[in-house]
């Protein structure tokens, strides 16, 4: 048995169970992966993968026992390198942060910045997806770091840490006669078609029960998953926009008309997620701080140890 058998196991069902796209990640052949899952096969006695000919289809019920084991291995392995970088003094590495559009665009650049000139020798990668995807970013040792706002808490392999807490606002164009409502209410918004956030997304969750809770039934007729997108659904007409209060920047959308609705919407949270178990590096302590200053390395290692 060696290390390279168990990351073919895991790239293969990464891969969904292709040998050829595992033997282009790792850069190696198809048919030496092949070999080296069989020769680990026949060392522990049992069949890994279930077969349709010589195509692979799924894991036995041995082989999830054996990849949740071959994970957990390659993780300690990981931890195990990241401590030898820690203590070696070396300057660099990398950081990998998996985020949301509206968290890259709107919270992240200033922090990036500020990092960028602390640690210049620290290379940043940025996946953006919807919060599932971010979180199966993090647990599979692809990101460091899930920057998100829904979704994460329901992964148990993650430690989820809040950052700080956002409202909604209303995007009109000018002249429209609801930025003449004062107050604004819910009823007003739910005359109007509505552009807004995916489900999966940025607080959609906190809109739908809002007016589940008044009794409406607001007219979705366009979601998106990102800001940018909203605004200009709402620019060309398409409706009212309903979105995180960060991303509207006055000097920039000049052709739009924003209203707070802090007092009709509740509160949502980002967070931060991080893969329970790993080993942070310095850099990665420093970068949590910078985007969220209450989340210092005692409070950080408090959480992850819990």
């Amino acid at each position: 048995m060696n290390i390279q058998q168990l990351r073919y196991i895991r790239e293969v069902v990464r891969c969904g169970m292709n040998i050829s796209t595992a033997a282009n990640m790792l850069h190696t052949a198809q048919p030496g992966i092949s070999h080296q899952i069989r020769l680990l096969e026949e060392e522990l006695n049992v069949q890994i993968f279930e077969r349709n000919g010589k195509r692979l289809v799924g894991l036995t019920q041995s082989g999830r026992t054996v990849l949740a084991t071959a994970e957990r291995i390659l993780r300690e392995i990981d931890n195990l390198k990241q401590v030898g970088y820690e203590f070696s003094g070396d300057a660099h590495g990398t950081l990998s942060i998996a985020t949301t559009h509206t968290q890259a665009r709107y919270a992240l650049p200033k922090v990036i910045r500020t990092f960028t000139e602390a640690y210049p020798n620290i290379r940043l990668h940025m996946h953006q997806g919807n919060p599932s995807q971010l979180a199966q970013l993090v647990t599979s040792g692809v990101a460091d770091i899930a920057i998100a706002t829904e979704g994460m808490t329901l992964y148990e392999d993650l430690v989820t840490l809040s950052c700080y807490e956002w409202t909604h606002c209303v995007v009109a164009p000018p002249g429209l006669p609801i930025l003449r409502e004062t107050p604004l209410t819910l009823a007003a918004i739910a005359q109007y078609p509505i552009v807004t956030y995916d489900v999966s997304f940025a607080g959609r969750t906190r809109i739908n029960e809002a007016f589940e809770r008044a009794g409406l039934r607001p007219n979705v007729v366009f979601s998106a998953i990102d800001s940018d997108v909203i605004k200009t659904y709402v620019e060309i007409g398409l409706g009212i926009g309903l979105m995180a209060r960060m991303a509207f920047d006055a000097e920039r959308d000049t052709n739009l008309r924003m209203m707070d609705a802090s007092h009709l919407f509740e509160s949502s949270t980002t967070r931060i997620g991080l893969r329970r178990g790993a080993h942070l590096r310095g850099y990665m302590y420093a970068f949590i701080e910078m985007f969220a200053p209450q989340l210092d390395r005692k409070t950080v290692d408090a959480a992850m140890h819990e």
